[in-house]
């Protein structure tokens, strides 16, 4: 059976990595789900200050490893992300850079430019990544719904579900202001308090 892949962006992939290990290019569930991260996630990784001081366990061999491999495109794809690259990089521009100065960074549209042509999947917790995906009709969860799918599928049970979302609320790194509401809705229970 081929791979239904998926691709994480860079904060749902910090969220999930280090408990969920090895998180990317596991095949999981009846469909083979499959885990990939964008290969600009490495180059963030080396380049921005912020993201090497706070999580240093990404340069543990084991994490660096399980990053080796990005998912595969075709050379005409590759002619197809650079365009719908440059049609979401002006509307992120227009749309979220000028009007709220902030929004999608170019690895993030870059991202979701791949998961449009590829036809797959991109777990974010962005919000404006999330209203992104949803103009240019990406298909997308969130790491919570990921999560619910990894359960779903006995990949992982739910005190592993727990123990990731205590560690987010440990490292002060919840998802967004909503995520009790939408883990609340996704599992049917209240989240797990961090003691």
């Amino acid at each position: 059976m081929a791979q239904t892949k998926i691709l994480i962006d860079t904060n749902s992939y910090f969220r999930l990595a280090q408990n969920l290990h090895p998180l990317l290019k596991t095949a999981f569930g009846k469909a083979d789900y499959t885990l990939y991260a964008h290969k600009d996630l490495n180059w963030e990784l080396k380049n921005v200050a912020r993201l090497k001081s706070k999580l240093q366990w990404v340069s543990e061999a084991q994490y660096v490893e399980n990053r080796n491999r990005s998912p595969s495109i075709k050379k005409e794809q590759y002619a197809e992300i650079d365009d719908a690259y440059d049609y979401m990089w002006e509307h992120a521009k227009d749309e979220f850079h000028k009007e709220r100065g902030k929004g999608p960074g170019d690895t993030d549209t870059l991202i979701l430019a791949t998961a449009l042509v590829l036809d797959i999947y991109v777990v974010t917790d962005d919000q404006d990544m999330l209203e992104m995906a949803n103009t240019f009709e990406v298909k997308h969860m969130s790491s919570i719904e990921l999560m619910k799918l990894m359960a779903d599928e006995d990949h992982i049970d739910m005190d592993m579900v727990k123990q990731v979302v205590q560690q987010w609320q440990f490292d002060g790194e919840t998802p967004n202001r909503n995520w009790e509401k939408q883990y609340r809705n996704t599992f049917e229970t209240a989240p797990p308090k961090f003691q």
